[in-house]
């Protein structure tokens, strides 16, 4: 009896944690990529130098204002065909299975995306980018500026990557 008081409640304030960490997530905007599949956003040959535009929603073009000082931007977008997931993951650049969460794999529990992008140039609503790695269609959730001595650190250490070739998506 105890153990199933104990279950409940546990199940109770699960759901409580559940209920209040829900999120809604609304796309500002869309990228426009030469890449039309993961298998070409993640090739060796282009390394994400191939530009791509990142169309913000006209109703949210007002907060581009002044982007263009910035000479990079971060860009959270969402992995819009993200199929499932598994915990342990192979990459092209190990034959070990490795953690999820110590990859880039776009399959994942909250399929989010993260890149530092090279602004090239700004037309209106249209940003010009370079090194986004994403697939063309991919809902963008925000962008925010890199920022030189709050993002970038000197000691770093990659992990499992150390001294892998290629340490690109993984």
């Amino acid at each position: 009896m105890l153990a199933e008081l104990l279950l409940i409640d546990f199940h109770r304030k699960k759901v409580a944690i559940m209920a209040r960490h829900s999120l809604e997530l609304r796309p500002i905007g869309i990228i426009h990529s030469p890449h039309k599949n993961e298998q070409a956003a993640d090739s060796e040959d282009h390394k994400g130098e191939e530009p791509c535009r990142i169309e913000i929603f006209e109703e949210f073009e007002e907060g581009l204002q002044d982007i263009e000082g910035f000479s990079h931007v971060v860009v959270i977008y969402w992995f819009h065909k993200s199929v499932g997931y598994h915990l342990l993951v192979r990459t092209p650049w190990d034959d070990k299975l490795h953690g999820l969460f110590t990859t880039r794999s776009p399959n994942r529990p909250c399929p989010l995306g993260l890149d530092v992008a090279e602004l090239v140039a700004r037309k209106k609503n249209i940003l010009k980018v370079k090194g986004l790695d994403a697939i063309d269609g991919t809902p963008v959730l925000d962008i925010k500026p890199y920022i030189r001595g709050v993002d970038d650190r000197s000691v770093v250490k990659s992990g499992w990557l150390e001294g892998k070739p290629g340490k690109g998506r993984c």
